[in-house]
């Protein structure tokens, strides 16, 4: 199977791994009148990436690759950074919408790429992570103004 599609895909289950650590780590440290509100959508973008990473994963394995599921392999392949841990509340929104956005670019030319290795499967998953992320990105744009 194409080799640049396998790459893409799995930058992507590097990054959602990575993004599933994230927003626990959001979950747990947020502080703040807005707690409850961020506490509940960072567990449901948490229990949302597990499926993602999964479905990533698993289409990966059925064309020939191999996922990343060491942190030394997934921090290697991701092209998203770890949270610092002292993020404000604030600070946690402002780089998801950027970890979303830069997903989001990514995500296209991923998408291109399968297109073009005739991946229609692989092109379809992509677009369905795509299209939730956008949902969010929107999501936590309104939520900050």
């Amino acid at each position: 199977m194409n080799q640049s599609v396998q790459d893409a895909i799995n930058k992507q289950v590097a990054n959602w791994s990575l993004l599933y650590t994230k927003f626990h780590n959001y979950h747990w440290y947020v502080k703040g009148s807005t707690f409850f509100e961020l506490h509940a959508k960072f567990e449901e973008l948490y229990r949302e990436a597990d499926v993602i990473i999964d479905e990533l994963a698993e289409r990966l394995l059925a064309i020939g690759g191999k996922p990343a599921a060491t942190f030394q392999d997934i921090l290697a392949k991701a092209s998203l950074k770890e949270a610092s841990g002292n993020e404000s509340t604030d600070q946690m929104v402002h780089q998801l919408v950027s970890d979303f956005q830069q997903l989001t670019s990514e995500l296209r030319e991923a998408i291109h790429a399968a297109e073009e290795a005739k991946d229609y499967p692989t092109a379809d998953i992509l677009t369905g992570v795509l299209t939730k992320i956008e949902k969010h990105n929107w999501m936590l744009g309104a939520y900050l103004g």
